[in-house]
């Protein structure tokens, strides 16, 4: 059966073209357009599609405010157009915290290489979220009228960039739930007693709203270095840094060329390019790098920076893959795992898409798969910090 698409935007010549697009594919029936956020929702609950397009600045109702009331009324996998500006990548980040479930650039060609590329990334995402149920997803909720996080007084070596950006906007919680009102999944966790020097977690589709839900739960006090990968843009990433890091206990910064490792400390890869771990005498830094390689698709790809990290740490790593497209992560885990690294999934069930997990639990190279609710209480009690 094809996935039905509702293309929402107030441009009829991009209406056209993604339906265009969109259409290419036999397994996608493009049902219905809306010109503004307010027919959108309606349309949304007569028409009751698989997916929806949603662009984010229009007429009438906005994309952010379209997809609360969407959320709300007739729950549905939605995918953001957006701009590749701080403008565009701020109200992105509010589209997902609001319940959209993963975004795209509006301009085709910074989407892929070519325009074929370009045109079955569309595709792809759009069959692989149409498939889910929206029911299964989990959404971190901020309130502005939240004090900032406390976190300790960081040393001058960890010092670095603070967040300036404004405290995400209180949805209606009538619609989603916090990884706090999540019930967890009511097993007793054991720490394994093994120790660690570093996390890392890589993800793709999903992974804004599953690191915020992770990142949110870890104490100030954390003992180690964190590494971030996650599939985005070179825009996007100082914006989501910098929310992550106005939302955390932790400190979350975009990670930058020679930055010492510290603890308590998240770095997030740049958008468009690779982060290596380096072991320089008794300390580890990283390197950040442009990436012109035509044989890794992704930048920054999980496979990069997890198989530097085997390489600078052996078997002393808390790797995590999460939600995602693809198999970027499967290659890099196999070999933390064969240094002695402790590998874990997220499981299927609370997945937006279960690619990059599928793959490190199909290859048999994840111990365990667990729910994102769990995560983070599962990375305090194995790390010893619960």
């Amino acid at each position: 059966m094809a996935v039905k698409v509702l293309v929402v935007d107030d441009s009829s010549f991009f209406r056209r073209r993604v339906s265009e697009i969109l259409e290419k594919d036999p397994e996608i029936q493009v049902i219905d357009f809306a010109v503004n956020g307010q027919e959108a929702v309606d349309k949304a609950a007569r028409l009751r599609p698989d997916v929806i397009t949603m662009d984010v600045e229009m007429p009438v109702m906005d994309g952010i405010s379209a997809v609360k009331q969407i959320m709300q009324s007739s729950p549905t996998p939605i995918l953001m157009f957006s701009s590749l500006t701080r403008e565009g990548a701020s109200a992105t980040l509010d589209a997902l915290d609001a319940g959209a479930v993963d975004f795209l650039p509006k301009k085709f060609e910074d989407i892929a290489r070519n325009s074929e590329d370009a045109i079955r990334s569309l595709q792809n995402k759009v069959k692989e979220i149409g498939r889910r149920r929206v029911s299964r997803f989990t959404r971190p909720i901020s309130s502005p009228s939240t004090p900032p996080p406390t976190r300790s007084t960081p040393t001058t070596a960890s010092s670095g960039l603070r967040s300036t950006a404004k405290p995400i906007a209180q949805p209606d919680r009538s619609f989603s739930r916090s990884a706090a009102d999540t019930p967890s999944t009511g097993v007793s966790f054991k720490a394994s007693g093994k120790k660690y020097q570093i996390v890392a977690i890589g993800t793709s589709t999903g992974g804004p709203v599953a690191l915020q839900t992770i990142l949110t739960q870890l104490p100030a006090n954390f003992p180690h270095p964190i590494l971030l990968i996650q599939h985005m843009p070179a825009a996007f990433t100082p914006a989501f840094a910098q929310r992550l890091n106005s939302l955390c206990k932790i400190k979350v910064k975009e990670a930058e060329q020679g930055d010492r490792l510290q603890p308590g400390v998240a770095y997030l890869a740049p958008g468009g390019q690779q982060m290596l771990v380096e072991a320089r005498g008794g300390s580890k830094t990283l390197k950040v790098f442009e990436d012109d390689s035509p044989r890794i698709t992704y930048k920054p790809s999980v496979d990069v920076t997890f198989a530097s990290t085997a390489k600078a740490y052996g078997g002393d790593v808390l790797a995590v893959i999460l939600t995602g497209m693809g198999a970027d992560g499967r290659d890099g885990a196999r070999m933390l795992k064969q240094s002695g690294a402790t590998i874990w999934a997220q499981d299927e069930k609370t997945c937006v898409v279960y690619g990059m997990p599928q793959a490190v639990a199909s290859a048999g190279i994840s111990s365990e798969d667990i729910a994102l609710q769990d995560v983070a209480l599962r990375i305090n009690k194995e790390i010893g910090c619960a």
